[in-house]
Formats: C-alpha cells, structure tokens, sequence
C-alpha cells in the first residue's frame, strides 16, 4: 500500500535491509510486509542475497519469488562495507590504481546488474568511492568513467538502469559530480542517479526540496533519512535537521515513480523498531502540507536519552585537502543560485 504525496503521484516507501543486517534476508522482507512498506533496499553482503557465493542464480529467483508473494518492490544497492575485501572498507573501488582491483569492484555491479534484472529491479545503486591517496582528480575521473562503461552497456542491455550517488567524501560527492560524470559519459540513457535526502542537508548548496527537482530529470533511486549540515551521520528520524514535508511534497511533483528508502545502516540493533517507527513519521510528513509544521518525531523508547539539539556547524573542510571542482552548469530549466564555497566533510561515518 502506498500513500500518495501532496500531487497526487504516488509515494512508494521502502526500508533498506543494511540497516537490517542483524536479520536473516526472509525475517527482513516479512517485517517489511507485515508493516506495510511498499518494498526494499536490498543491499548484496554475505548476509542478504551474497553476490559471491555459489548459485547466485538460484538463490536470486528464491528471493523474486518471495518479494513477489510479499508484493515487495526492490532496488538492488551495492554499498556492503567488506563484500569485497575483509581488510578495506568499501574496497577496492573503481578509482583504484590497480586495474584488477577495478575489475573486481566492475564484476560485483555487473553480477548486480543481472541479479537486479532477475528481481525485476527498478534500479541498481552504486558509488565511485574516495580518491586514492597520490591519484590526482582527472586521472581518477577517467577511470571511473572507464569503469562504469561495461556496467552501462550491461544495465542498457538488461533494461536496468544504473543509479549513482554523489556520496560525502567521494570524488564524486555531489550533483555537480554526477553531472561532470554524465557529460563525461556523453549522457547515457541508462546513467541515472539516486539521491540521498540527508546528504542533500548535508553538503549541498541548495535546501534539500530545490535538489529534489534539480534532480528530477535523472532520478532513478532515492534513499532518505535525518541528517546535519556538515555532519555525515545518517540519523533516525527527527533527530536532525530536515523539514520532510517540502521534501516529499517536491518528490511528488517531480512524478517519480521508484522507491524512497529508509538509510539507517549504523542502526542494525534496533532496526525493527526504526522500521516500524520510520513508516508513519514518512507518511504523516507525506501527508502534510508543505510549510506547515513539522511532523511529531517519533517518541524515544523508555529511558532513552533524547539527541541533542540540532547545531549548524561551519561546512567542514574537503578531505585531502582537494579543492571542489568548478560548478558545471545547471539543465535548462533549473535554478542556478550562486553556490557558496561548499566542501564534503569526510566520508566514512556512517556507512
């Protein structure tokens, strides 16, 4: 069941299983079910759905049977921290100077490009990773455009298409970023983006709403949660920062028909309860009228300590020392206020 935005267009609600991982991969899609959300974020890890082991094939038509039965939509996300490598979080990346690193990084989201085909994926999300110490910012583009080439070839051939995030800390941490990567690309139909509602608060020059429609023409996935200026912590909701109805309200104009997942994944212990809890805060804020007041957060279990007041911290300083690549310019249409000096605070806390 979903509930519909301000527009009228549909607001489709998942729960992404990496902040479920303390939960075998069928418990998690029941919770989903039985509270009602309207599919899944359904991170590949040795936990859920383990791209690398054998009878991957077999093993993804068991779980599209079961999203079937459940009536669960998915996106398939390829952000497990040590899938790859148990010694490097997130490694290797597409940005790594060893190309048989690369390659290995460019096997997983191919394997997620056909598991995602096999489940009757709406997208499948991926993101280039932080600059390698010593790598200077050109020669890391170029091999993050080398290395998505046979990704897209894959998704156009599958009729998937392939979401990337602009991620704190990454080379490629904002709209801007994705757009340098499109261009570079020369705009492939199946290079889409997926946007994060709390890094949007958390390092982007326009309010979260104005990035919604920025994104608009692009948007193939969209991964929500509470977050700070300046502070990469992705937070339950109410404990940060963000007015949600102007957010929802926007997405809905836009007429985006994919999934809005809950991204809670340091939040794996009581990952149930943020489930049951993230699901009506969403829908009251669906529910109501952009600049009225904000929904009620929900209330914090007993003896819980409240968070602190939310604070606005000066915008950190870009990790490396690198400076941020020029603005790009906007599509047609699109506002185009002057953008402050904006730098990504440093990735790693939350994922």
């Amino acid at each position: 069941m979903n509930r519909r935005g301000p527009s009228g267009a549909p607001l489709r609600l998942g729960y992404g299983t990496n902040g479920l991982a303390d939960l075998r991969l069928d418990d998690a899609l029941a919770l989903l079910a039985d509270l009602g959300y309207d599919g899944v974020g359904l991170t590949l890890d040795h936990m859920h759905l383990d791209p690398l082991a054998p009878l991957l094939g077999a093993r993804t038509r068991r779980v599209a049977h079961r999203l079937q039965a459940l009536g669960l939509r998915v996106t398939v996300e390829t952000g497990a921290r040590y899938v790859l490598d148990p010694r490097r979080k997130h490694g290797p990346t597409l940005l790594d100077a060893d190309p048989d690193d690369r390659a290995r990084r460019i096997d997983l989201l191919l394997r997620a490009v056909r598991v995602a085909a096999d489940l009757g994926a709406h997208a499948v999300h991926c993101f280039s990773g932080i600059l390698p110490p010593g790598t200077d910012e050109d020669t890391a583009w170029k091999r993050l455009a080398d290395s998505l080439t046979p990704v897209l070839d894959a998704a156009a051939a599958a009729g998937v298409p392939l979401a990337v995030e602009p991620e704190p800390g990454h080379l490629l941490a904002t709209l801007d970023d994705f757009h340098r990567l499109r261009r570079a690309l020369g705009d492939p139909a199946h290079l889409g983006l997926t946007l994060d509602i709390g890094h949007c608060q958390c390092l982007e020059p326009l309010p979260p709403a104005d990035c919604v429609r920025r994104a608009a023409p692009w948007l193939k996935h969209v991964q929500i949660e509470d977050m700070r200026r300046g502070v990469h912590d992705h937070l339950p909701f109410g404990e940060g920062e963000i007015d949600f109805p102007p957010v929802l309200a926007a997405l809905a104009a836009t007429g985006y028909q994919g999934l809005t997942v809950v991204e809670l994944p340091r939040h794996s212990h009581a990952g149930p309860r943020h489930a049951a809890e993230s699901l009506p805060f969403l829908r009251a804020a669906a529910a109501h009228p952009a600049g009225a007041a904000r929904p009620a957060a929900p209330a914090p279990p007993a003896g819980a300590a409240h968070p602190p007041a939310p604070t606005h911290p000066a915008t950190p300083a870009h990790p490396e020392g690198r400076a941020h690549p020029a603005t790009p310019a906007d599509p047609p249409g699109a506002a185009h206020p002057a953008a402050p000096g904006t730098r990504a605070p440093r990735e790693g806390s939350t994922r």
